[in-house]
């Protein structure tokens, strides 16, 4: 779901069909006011909880679900089971800093994918994410 660049968070939830509910926002503020960020959940409820708020865990894991179904985010699974929210939900890829497993955007036209297998019967190819690993030399 493509949002203007000058909505403010509750215009972002009510086009996205969400109700702008005092979690959602407080959870929205963080995510969207500062710029394009890769975020866990973990370190999301972190930043939320040293403002004074009491947002459970869950709540962030299930609004950060919201935010994904309602196309205002999209989820990287990086190592299997650690996921990073991106609030830059546009075609590109990404650099992980192995040492402290932070996320660089790569441009969407900077990496082509060739050789792709065919989806199987019924499906379609809608995205390929491409994590380059690096570390500091």
């Amino acid at each position: 779901m493509a949002m203007r660049p000058t909505a403010t968070v509750p215009e972002m939830l009510r086009q996205a069909n969400l109700r702008p509910t005092r979690q959602r926002l407080t959870l929205g503020r963080l995510l969207f006011e500062s710029g394009d960020r890769h975020i866990t959940a973990e370190q999301l409820h972190a930043e939320v909880t040293a403002l004074g708020e009491h947002v459970s865990l869950a709540t962030v894991y299930n609004t950060l679900h919201q935010f994904k179904r309602a196309g205002l985010v999209r989820e990287l699974a990086i190592e299997g089971s650690k996921a990073y929210f991106d609030t830059n939900t546009s075609n590109h890829n990404h650099f992980l800093l192995e040492t402290t497993g932070d996320l660089m955007d790569i441009p969407g036209d900077a990496i082509r994918v060739e050789g792709l297998p065919e989806p199987p019967d019924g499906m379609k190819i809608t995205h390929v994410d491409v994590v380059v690993r690096v570390s500091k030399s």
